[in-house]
């Protein structure tokens, strides 16, 4: 069975002020508007999630249900876990490891450097530092997620906001 799963970048963000926690910052409308247009192209493309896994810092939330919004995925069903917020690549490979037996497709949201971090962990391929808002969608061929680690995936593709503004 193929499986696939698609990394998310939380979309652009309030700065960090002194006064507020960085995982209190919140989406700002750019960000919105950006994590709509890429559930709607998602959309487009066919993209399907049967789970979704999100950092619990408000950005990544946030991101993560505009996106499910978009593909017509119940918000209330987005899975929060704390220990992707700083928990590095390997918060995120344990999240992955965890899904389901029977999930074709899952979305993760997060944060850099980690998510980039793990896109390449998974893949062996330069994708750099992902951009806000932005999507590596990792395909896998006959693993299970349990069985899912460094080289094991391949990336199908990467898309950035700024790309869907130019279509």
């Amino acid at each position: 069975m193929k499986r696939t799963l698609y990394i998310v970048r939380h979309a652009k963000a309030e700065d960090r002020a002194a006064f507020m926690s960085d995982h209190d910052r919140d989406l700002v409308p750019e960000g919105i508007m950006a994590s709509a247009r890429m559930g709607r192209y998602l959309h487009e493309q066919g993209v399907q999630a049967t789970v979704l896994i999100s950092s619990t810092a408000n950005r990544a939330r946030d991101t993560a249900k505009v996106i499910a919004e978009q593909l017509a995925i119940d918000p209330q069903s987005i899975i929060l876990d704390e220990k992707l917020f700083e928990g590095g690549p390997k918060a995120y490979l344990a999240a992955v490891n965890s899904l389901p037996a029977d999930c074709e497709s899952a979305m993760i949201f997060g944060h850099n450097p980690d998510v980039s971090y793990f896109a390449e962990y998974l893949t062996h391929q330069d994708v750099g530092s992902m951009s806000k808002g932005s999507v590596a969608a990792i395909t896998f061929d006959n693993l299970n997620w349990s069985e899912v680690s460094g080289r094991t995936g391949f990336l199908a593709f990467y898309v950035t906001p700024k790309e869907l503004l130019k279509q």
